[in-house]
């Protein structure tokens, strides 16, 4: 089994190591953009959506 192993073992996790951070690094910059816009732009929070209940 060991004979269909990639000649250059490192390079594959260093790969998936590198595509990681960068979508971890994407989603945080995302998250802290949306979080900077909602206080920035001063709107006041939304209303809760409810519904009536029946009785």
């Amino acid at each position: 089994m060991s004979e269909n192993l990639p000649a250059i073992d490192g390079a594959r996790p260093r790969w998936r190591g590198l595509v990681t951070t960068v979508m971890l690094v994407l989603i945080s910059v995302m998250i802290v953009r949306d979080i900077l816009i909602r206080r920035w732009t001063g709107s006041p929070p939304s209303p809760p959506d409810t519904t009536q209940q029946s009785r």
